[in-house]
């Protein structure tokens, strides 16, 4: 009787944990949906109540507003290409690493030299970095593509290597008994069987490089024709105003995407951690 009621005490507990958790999630997209619904007037009046009904004013003026479209289209140009190059440069670099660090110490010593930029602040080498693309006259769309595909190496390498370690060499073996070279063996057997862990590390990235405002901010500052969404939205705030109802219905548009995208790929993504945990 002890026992059963002791099971049932930490039942309580762990629901009650998983509800507080849900509700931590689910609140700021309660007052995200909610606010980007109301006029001007009812966020004033009440920030958290439900609307009296759902006006859609704020996302046509949103959409109607000066070069949306344009800033939309930087994101997508520089999410998409950051992600692709990610996608790619990221288990090519993390394939010979896997291999030969456990024959060859400089391979050991290269792994362990990427990784430690996990470790590393952005704020650190922030200062550093833009002095150099400036220097470069890499202050644009191609200096941020750059900047975003460095930063992305350190903790894709990381996840790449322990995947690729999980995979079983005798299917390479079997390649190179068939006359594959390293480059054909890599994109015909090993690349295909990484789509789980590649699928994590771009909609990660995605996901940052889309909402990323910092970076964006001190390399596209020059031209206001050069800005990602971010930017755009930090404009409805004024020196002494901030405009909730638009902020929050541009906020909104801007989650669209990336939902779209994590939901075509998220059983990939939960493939790849799962498999990545386990060494076969």
């Amino acid at each position: 009787m002890i026992r059963l009621k002791a099971k049932l005490f930490k039942k309580i507990i762990l629901y009650m944990l998983l509800l507080a958790g849900v509700l931590v999630i689910l609140f700021p997209m309660y007052l995200t949906i909610i606010t980007a619904l109301k006029t001007t007037e009812e966020t004033t009046k009440s920030f958290f109540a439900f609307p009296k009904s759902f006006y859609l004013g704020n996302f046509s003026e949103v959409i109607h507003s000066s070069k949306y479209f344009s800033y939309v289209f930087n994101s997508v140009i520089i999410t998409s290409v950051s992600a692709f190059i990610i996608g790619i440069f990221v288990p090519l670099t993390a394939y010979p690493l896997a291999r030969k660090m456990a024959d060859k110490k400089y391979f050991k010593f290269l792994y362990y030299y990427i990784v430690m930029g996990v470790f590393i602040p952005f704020q650190v080498i922030m200062v550093p970095a833009v002095k150099n693309l400036s220097r470069m006259h890499l202050l644009n769309r191609t200096g941020l593509i750059m900047m975003y595909v460095t930063m992305a190496l350190c903790q894709g390498i990381f996840l790449c290597v322990s995947y690729i370690k999980s995979l079983p060499k005798e299917l390479e073996e079997a390649a190179k008994i068939d006359g594959c070279n390293t480059v054909q063996t890599f994109f015909l057997i090993v690349f295909p069987l990484m789509k789980p862990m590649t699928s994590t590390v771009v909609i990660l990235n995605s996901l940052w490089i889309w909402n990323d405002f910092l970076m964006p901010l001190l390399v596209l500052n020059k031209s206001k024709a050069s800005w990602t969404l971010p930017l755009f939205q930090y404009n409805f705030k004024s020196e002494y105003t901030f405009n909730y109802s638009l902020a929050f219905a541009s906020f909104l548009l801007a989650m669209l995407p990336i939902i779209i995208l994590y939901a075509f790929i998220q059983r990939y993504i939960i493939s790849g951690i799962t498999n990545g945990a386990v060494k076969n």
